[in-house]
């Protein structure tokens, strides 16, 4: 196999791939090789990201808030890709401060929708078929939320609390199994997810896009523990601004 192209002969889904960590890493995982199942809300960023991608790229628009949506998704890439992917990537996310007490429930139900329920429904649908055929590689994007809290972060906090409880559990159930699990957890990434954010509040102590990590240093974080050797499985990567 070229050094060039590692994934050559494997799949991959990634979503929120419109734009940001999502695209960045969509767009290396091409590059290396793979074939890519592109997951997002926006059909129109998706299909300009495939056409730069090439064949080698399957549009799947979807709203992971709606969970029949993305169990369909799901059932397409089975389709689209001949199989389960053999890695998952779950990257959508969203992210809005308010207080707890002033938070509205539907941002809350539609944070947990996207950043905890949808990986968990797409997991769901391709894991039996992974550990049936003794390979798959399941990737959590995580965050420095996933293990600090500050004020009016509730919502998206909580999400990647979760997240990482689910990928411990996934690891000690899978392992053995010829299913690897990796936990990706950045801290804050210059991606369009801090647009709104960055502009309310500016008592809110929040980091400057200066300070933020790129998304192709997350893509190549991802690109990294999805190439080592099978017998190897990298549990947990964190990454920060230098």
């Amino acid at each position: 196999m070229p050094e060039s192209t590692p994934l050559a002969g494997r799949s991959a889904l990634v979503t929120g791939a419109s734009r940001g960590i999502g695209a960045a890493t969509a767009r290396l995982l091409a590059a290396a090789g793979a074939r890519v199942a592109l997951v997002a809300r926006n059909e129109i960023a998706l299909r300009a990201l495939a056409n730069d991608i090439g064949a080698s790229a399957v549009v799947l628009p979807c709203d992971l808030t709606e969970i029949a949506a993305t169990q369909r998704a799901a059932a397409d890439a089975i389709t689209a890709l001949g199989d389960a992917p053999d890695i998952l990537i779950s990257n959508a996310g969203i992210f809005e401060l308010a207080p707890l007490a002033e938070m509205p429930v539907d941002v809350f139900e539609r944070t947990m929708q996207t950043n905890l329920v949808a990986p968990f429904v797409l997991l769901r649908a391709f894991l039996p078929r992974m550990r049936e055929r003794g390979s798959g590689h399941v990737v959590t994007i995580g965050s420095i939320a996933d293990r600090m809290v500050f004020p009016e972060n509730g919502a998206y906090s909580a999400a990647k609390y979760g997240a990482r409880a689910m990928h411990e559990v996934l690891r000690a159930e899978t392992r053995g199994a010829g299913v690897r699990a990796t936990l990706v957890s950045p801290g804050p990434v210059n991606t369009p997810l801090w647009d709104d954010v960055l502009s309310q509040g500016a008592a809110r102590q929040l980091p400057t896009r200066e300070i933020m990590l790129d998304p192709a240093a997350v893509a190549d974080a991802v690109l990294y523990v999805t190439t080592r050797d099978a017998a190897v499985n990298i549990d947990e990567l964190r990454l920060s601004h230098a």
